[in-house]
């Protein structure tokens, strides 16, 4: 579990009450803006409009005037350096929006944190970088919702107004500028992960919500990497459920995994990552020898980010970063220790590699995904009931502390547990003898090359009352609630079988 570091000048973090509006399905209700109101949709919450955000108004290296929100938490002390925090928007969103949808400003008061949230240079749509792909795209699409694109990172828009907004904040606050960070949404994430890779340099580190980035934004056609920014600390977050208009490039799965195996070339993460899976949100946690990345995937959450999305990145990551002036980042020390579930278990089907402790183990035989069937009284057809992941009792011996035995070739055995409880299970049985009560599992015992293999999440749940997970074929067991999503469930595959996440171009 995570290990929290105190700052004795943390202020206290208050929710103010707002007035809900559930009727309301605007995209981005333009009665939000400087009242109580709040609008919540699967989570995407807002908070009532804060009291201490800021309009300002300016020309910032376009020739035309930009449009910015400045969060000062009321702690500020000109004379002490502090961090700046640059939040952008979602397409067509604003950067009022921003705040409202994030939980930045709380979070700038509690650890006295600058934030800004700047509006998109043109149309609520950040300019980002032209490819084939995205003029064939938008070709197809109504002029009103076609991406902002530029040939050039140097005649970009949106980049000239964010180069300009920084030098700018700069002479206006006393602005630590070993500790710069941003953060983006959807488009914001497409224009936050485009400023990273191009200017990277000038910040600490970033995090991209709500997306990924297609291959011909982050390769040559030769297999080498687009980028100029150098190593920037990256945290990457994935909805679940990403839910995008089917022209968007976020409904490619395949763009989260490239987007990761990306940052982690980048900031030389060639480790397995440590896993924690608490609740609903899911980490994966890379160390680098450049700097760390942080790859997070919210369960049952489509496509945005959630309200607490930006205390997580603060508290876990942007918290203890530094870039001090020869370009280096060093980690002092996050507010939230990154470290991998105290006790995790991960097996997928047909597998022989196990995840425990944080590190792959290997069992006696393959997990098998085995389905209980009912087909009596279906004139030869049958019905799956539940489909179990079954790992040898010598594994779960091993994970549970126990002892175990194997008689007459391994097709009965015998289990001692910590707490004086035996139990017997046998091939071809649904029954475990437990002292000498008798209670059914989910599944019959299976034996497996010499082994006799028995449902996981039956013994994680019913013998030592824990939490058991499945997604698909990947079966997670931890000490806490813990609710597997789709892309864990698949990083969790690729790294039991050993598979080297690669881009294919």
């Amino acid at each position: 579990m995570m290990k929290v570091r105190l700052n004795e000048m943390e202020r206290q973090i208050k929710i103010l009450p707002g007035t809900p509006d559930d009727d309301n399905r605007e995209y981005l209700p333009e009665a939000i803006k400087g009242s109580d109101i709040v609008v919540n949709e699967n989570g995407n919450n807002s908070q009532p409009y804060p009291k201490r955000l800021q309009e300002f108004h300016g020309i910032m290296g376009n020739e035309t005037e930009d449009e910015w929100y400045e969060y000062v938490p009321e702690s500020y002390d000109p004379e002490k350096k502090t961090p700046l925090v640059l939040s952008m928007h979602g397409g067509l969103m604003t950067g009022w929006g921003q705040a409202i949808y994030t939980s930045w400003t709380m979070i700038a008061e509690r650890d006295n944190i600058i934030v800004v949230f700047p509006n998109a240079h043109s149309r609520r749509l950040w300019t980002v970088e032209a490819t084939d792909v995205e003029r064939k795209v938008d070709a197809e699409l109504p002029v009103d919702i076609r991406q902002n694109l530029a040939d050039k990172i140097e005649d970009n828009p949106d980049v000239k107004m964010v180069l300009a907004l920084l030098d700018y904040l700069k002479g206006k606050y006393n602005i630590d500028e070993e500790r710069i960070f941003m953060q983006g949404m959807s488009n914001g994430n497409m224009f936050t992960s485009m400023f990273a890779r191009y200017y990277g340099n000038l910040i600490t580190a970033a995090s991209c919500a709500g997306g990924g980035t297609p291959n011909p934004r982050l390769f040559m056609e030769d297999g080498q990497l687009k980028n100029a920014g150098g190593p920037v600390g990256m945290w990457t977050s994935i909805p679940e459920t990403n839910g995008c208009p089917p022209w968007c490039e976020f409904d490619d799965p395949t763009i989260y995994k490239y987007t990761r195996v990306y940052w982690n070339e980048v900031n030389k993460c060639h480790q397995d990552p440590e896993i924690s899976i608490i609740g609903e949100d899911a980490f994966a946690f890379y160390k680098g020898d450049k700097v760390d990345n942080v790859f997070f995937e919210i369960k049952n959450r489509d496509h945005g980010q959630t309200l607490d999305e930006a205390a997580l990145v603060w508290d876990y990551y942007f918290s203890g970063l530094r870039r001090k002036a020869d370009g280096t980042i060093v980690d002092e020390g996050p507010r939230f220790s990154r470290n991998g579930d105290r006790f995790g278990v991960a097996v997928t089907d047909g597998c022989k590699t196990a995840w425990f402790e944080n590190h792959k183990v290997e069992m006696k035989a393959p997990a098998v995904k085995w389905q209980k069937l009912k087909y009596h009284g279906l004139n030869g057809g049958q019905k799956v009931k539940g489909e179990y992941i079954c790992v040898p009792v010598s594994f779960i011996a091993k994970v549970f502390d126990a002892s175990y035995r194997y008689e007459e070739d391994g097709t009965v055995a015998y289990m001692y547990l910590e707490d004086g409880r035996t139990l017997q299970f046998a091939r071809g049985s649904i029954g475990c003898v437990i002292g000498n009560d008798f209670r059914c599992m989910y599944c019959e015992a299976l034996h497996r090359e010499g082994e006799l293999c028995i449902s996981l999440e039956w013994f994680a749940r019913f013998i030592m009352g824990v939490c058991a997970t499945k997604y698909d074929d990947v079966l997670y067991v931890t000490d806490h609630h813990a609710e597997l999503g789709t892309n864990m469930a698949d990083l969790i595959r690729n790294l039991l079988h050993n598979e080297k996440e690669e881009i294919v171009l």
